[in-house]
């Protein structure tokens, strides 16, 4: 998006909100995928390895969950506030000028 439209419509911070809420999703899913295979890992040098990989996905996640926890584009720990950030997000894509 052009960024001087982006600053009229207000969407500069939703996008970087969006773009780290994306990184984060796939950060998770690394965590997970890298869980599956340790515990799948045939021999203990490839258990080595992945396990590495693991905590590395983990560090990941934590930095990206804590820059965000930090802009205050995830409440992790309170839903309740998660869900009107969620439907404020919601409202302000539905009323964007189509472009």
């Amino acid at each position: 998006m052009n960024p001087i439209i982006q600053n009229i419509t207000g969407m500069n911070a939703l996008s970087d909100q969006v773009v780290a809420m994306d990184l984060l999703i796939s950060a998770k899913s690394g965590v997970r995928n890298y869980a599956m295979a340790v515990t799948e890992s045939g021999t203990p040098e490839v258990k080595e390895i992945l396990t590495r990989h693991l905590v590395e996905a983990l560090d990941m996640h934590e930095q990206i969950s804590s820059y965000m926890v930090e802009k205050g584009w995830y409440h992790a720990w309170d839903t309740n506030e998660q869900i009107n950030l969620d439907l404020n997000n919601i409202n302000t894509a539905l009323n964007l000028p189509s472009l």
